[in-house]
């Protein structure tokens, strides 16, 4: 059959190298892409927002099956784009409609959702811009530090953790009064600070049944040893140690059973991946927050620690019989480092070129910010390069991976090279 993968990032460069393994799939097409993805497919230059072009191009490529990589197309309805248009509707989306994708649009939303559902997180309250001063007054009676978090999509940047009550009051003042998020942050939920070590768990439903993918752990900060600007992620390591057979079976428990059968109950459909960001606080889990797709640089982790055609499992997922399909996950720890631009996250130049592929050896190369000019790759974004390797532990793995991020060269690069500090 004939695919379309929506996305450019390191994560859509991930699962189209996966999809593209499949017998299932006949050609490949990703838009926009970039140019690792070129090399699993067929590029095609449409934004992943451009739904009347998607359209377009679905009906006279004979699309069979869309798989959404990012948030933004699941959030403004993609999947319910296609389910109401006569010549799209039969045509599977891999991806939450519009209301399930509101667990990632909204903080305020899936925090009620949790509420609801008895799912462990962190005590919250939310405010508008309406309710300033009583928001103000419910500082005064909380523990510090205390998490302000924008309730719309910020690109990540709409959570702040605040050390003094000051500052706490300033940055809420900030975000509802002065629009320091934009809509973003028409409403804000002020949240308990949870102590202990951040991990994420993806699941892949149906609406009925689930898989559990492996765990996986990311770094955000820029700087060694955690330290530094937040950015869209430094690195990833999969599996993670702490969570062991008896920490996963009380997420499951907890979590992944609870939001699979709450969804249901709230009559909420959802045919795609959740993104269980977590909280490790003393040997028990606490949800952060909801994703509606992969986490980037987790996918490039996850994914090739994946042994079964993920085709399958989507096609499992369209026709609601996923519990049937088989589902199998290499033993071996999956590193993965990302090389930056230089400047990154703040302001970076575009247009450099990259070199040192073919020097590459026992790691796969996953294309985050690239693009293809006058016959060469070259930089096209913050984050450029994911390079994963599979091996025994992560140290093992992680001399590999470091290795070969030496060897990939362009003008500025950067990387962490303590990516697993924490966990050897």
């Amino acid at each position: 059959m004939n695919i379309l993968l929506l996305g450019s990032g390191g994560r859509e460069h991930a699962f189209a190298w996966k999809i593209s393994q499949s017998k299932q799939c006949s050609q490949l097409f990703i838009a926009p892409g970039n140019a690792g993805t070129a090399s699993c497919g067929q590029n095609v230059a449409i934004k992943a927002t451009d739904f009347e072009g998607i359209k377009t191009f679905v009906l006279q490529n004979e699309i069979k099956l869309v798989v959404v990589g990012p948030e933004e197309p699941l959030v403004k309805g993609i999947h319910d784009f296609f389910l109401a248009d006569e010549q799209l509707k039969l045509i599977p989306v891999i991806g939450p409609q519009k209301l399930g994708a509101t667990l990632e649009g909204s903080k305020d939303f899936s925090k009620q959702f949790m509420k609801r559902h008895n799912i462990p997180t962190a005590a919250y309250a939310s405010f508008t811009a309406d309710k300033l001063e009583e928001g103000l007054r419910y500082l005064e009676t909380q523990s510090l530090p205390i998490v302000l978090k924008a309730d719309g999509l910020a690109a990540g940047k709409g959570v702040l953790i605040c050390e003094s009550l000051e500052d706490a009051k300033s940055e809420l003042t900030a975000m509802l009064a002065d629009a320091k998020f934009g809509d973003a942050s028409k409403t804000v939920v002020v949240e308990q600070f949870l102590k202990g070590i951040e991990l994420s768990v993806f699941v892949l439903t149906d609406g009925i049944s689930y898989k559990l993918l492996p765990s996986a752990k990311d770094y955000k900060r820029i700087g060694e040893g955690d330290t530094g600007l937040n950015t869209g992620g430094m690195g990833s390591i999969s599996p993670v140690p702490f969570a062991n057979e008896a920490f996963i079976k009380k997420v499951e428990e907890r979590i992944v059973i609870p939001t699979v059968a709450g969804l249901k109950k709230d009559n909420i459909p959802y045919k795609g991946f959740i993104f269980i960001g977590l909280m490790n606080d003393g040997g028990e889990p606490y949800v952060i927050e909801y994703n509606v797709r992969m986490g980037d640089p987790e996918t490039e982790s996850v994914l090739p620690r994946i042994k079964s055609d993920l085709v399958d499992l989507f096609l499992g997922v369209a026709n609601e019989n996923l519990a049937e399909k088989s589902f199998e996950v290499d033993e071996r720890t999956a590193t993965t480092i990302m090389l930056v631009s230089g400047g990154y996250p703040g302001d970076y130049e575009k247009g450099k070129e990259i070199s040192g592929f073919d020097t590459v050896e026992g790691s796969m190369v996953f294309h985050a910010g690239t693009t293809q000019k006058d016959g060469k790759i070259v930089t096209d974004g913050g984050r450029v390069i994911a390079v994963t390797t599979l091996g025994a532990d992560i140290p093992s793995a992680l001399a590999v991976s470091n290795a070969n991020a030496k060897k990939i060269s362009f003008d500025g690069k950067y990387y962490r090279t303590d990516i697993g500090f924490d966990l050897k």
